[in-house]
């Protein structure tokens, strides 16, 4: 029987070790507050269409200074997106939009979007940010 203990030991371990990774995973109240509401307008920069999150960047001039920030904003992961119509086409560099979200918690040029105002005035969830009634169209 001790025989047989050192084995199952060592394979449930490194089984546990390899599942520590997915726990590693940020969650939403992790790393943005959600009392901290946003709503900017700016041209996007680039696109970064890939897992576990796509991200997209946008100039936004402070109103006060004059000072241009680019801001990172975080979206859903890319099968989330796929299922509400998002493309790696969908965002353009030079694309004006608004993008409404939650700034995060390190006081960065962070942002998790919640929703995309495009230029023609489609709406679009973003699918990262809490719904509070589900997907906007």
């Amino acid at each position: 029987m001790k025989g047989r203990f050192f084995p199952v030991l060592a394979v449930s371990a490194g089984l546990l070790t390899a599942t520590l990774p997915l726990l590693a995973h940020h969650s939403f109240a992790a790393e943005y507050d959600e009392s901290k509401p946003v709503k900017l307008t700016g041209a996007v920069t680039k696109l970064e269409w890939m897992n576990p999150h796509a991200h997209f960047y946008v100039d936004i001039k402070d109103k006060d200074t004059g000072t241009v920030t680019n801001y990172e904003f975080e979206l859903a992961a890319l099968n989330a997106l796929i299922r509400r119509g998002w493309t790696r086409n969908s965002l353009k560099p030079g694309d004006v939009v608004t993008v409404e979200g939650f700034l995060a918690k390190d006081g960065s040029a962070l942002v998790n979007a919640k929703t995309v105002t495009m230029s023609d005035g489609r709406k679009i969830f973003a699918g990262s940010a809490p719904e509070e009634g589900g997907p906007t169209k």
